[in-house]
């Protein structure tokens, strides 16, 4: 993914072991009950009803700094700046022709474009007018298609160091701005393990690249599974993609402004969610 001088960051998605046994090579994922009927398809079962819903300032900072600066691993370029997009992310699908994943990736986009105010984000009618390409393909071909992606000798750093379900990662420009972003996804792993890759490999693909074992309630951390697009997740995607939050800013510019962003970002997650102001 490294072109000229723009960096490639990869986020790998290794699924929680307290939720998926690998026998033989094959992940087996533990999954949720169906969803009551009229119920969010995107947001049910056990894992959304047990979610935390209320978080300090501090624990909402917190996160957002571990995520939006770094990168788990990266190929090139400095990690130490915001990065995001600012131009409209339109969004194609490549790869395995399975109908349901096509629709239930369509909704995904659609759920992340109304919880994130600031964020234009919508399906692509075709590749040439997407800037960020989502690739389907079985289980089986995953390590393969990494190796077409970031090179045979990464792909094979990739799988000996963090052994992948899924992987996202973008291309930025000289000021920070995100440019491209690929993700690639597994089809064949349960509806649970897509959504969940799904959620994560999309919202990191647009900045937050960082996953971190050190913040409990984001999906940005590798032992945690949600499945859906968590308020605490709603918070930071929301806090980065606020304007005052602008692409290659550090970590004292961005601490300089979260206290007139965080207010804001609030009542919107409040409102989207329909949570107590």
């Amino acid at each position: 993914m490294e072109a000229r001088r723009a960096e490639a960051c990869p986020a790998i998605r290794r699924l929680a072991p307290r939720l998926v046994a690998v026998l033989g090579g094959f992940a087996l994922a533990v999954l949720p009950p169906a969803p009551p009927a009229g119920a969010d398809p995107l947001r049910s079962g056990a894992h959304a009803r047990a979610e935390r819903k209320t978080f300090t300032d501090g624990e909402i900072i917190d996160g957002f700094m571990k995520t939006a600066f770094g990168a788990e691993y990266h190929l090139a370029g400095r990690v130490d700046r915001i990065r995001k997009y600012h131009a409209p992310v339109r969004i194609f699908i490549d790869g395995a022709t399975r109908a349901d994943r096509r629709n239930q990736l369509g909704r995904v986009v659609g759920d992340i474009a109304a919880k994130v105010r600031n964020l234009d984000i919508a399906m692509a009618g075709a590749r040439e007018s997407a800037n960020a390409v989502i690739t389907l393909v079985r289980d089986r071909d995953l390590q393969k298609t990494i190796a077409t992606f970031y090179g045979s000798d990464r792909a094979r750093d990739i799988h000996q160091a963090l052994d992948p379900q899924c992987l996202s990662g973008f291309r930025k420009n000289e000021n920070f701005e995100i440019q491209r972003s690929d993700v690639i996804l597994t089809v064949d792993n349960g509806d649970f393990v897509f959504l969940d890759c799904a959620y994560e490999e999309l919202l990191q693909s647009l900045g937050p690249i960082n996953d971190t074992d050190a913040v409990p309630w984001t999906m940005f951390n590798d032992q945690v599974s949600m499945g859906f697009f968590d308020i605490y997740d709603q918070y930071i995607m929301n806090i980065l993609y606020d304007p005052r939050i602008r692409a290659g800013m550090t970590v004292d510019e961005v601490r300089a402004v979260l206290p007139a962003v965080l207010p804001d970002v609030r009542a919107w997650v409040a409102k989207v969610n329909n949570l107590p102001q």
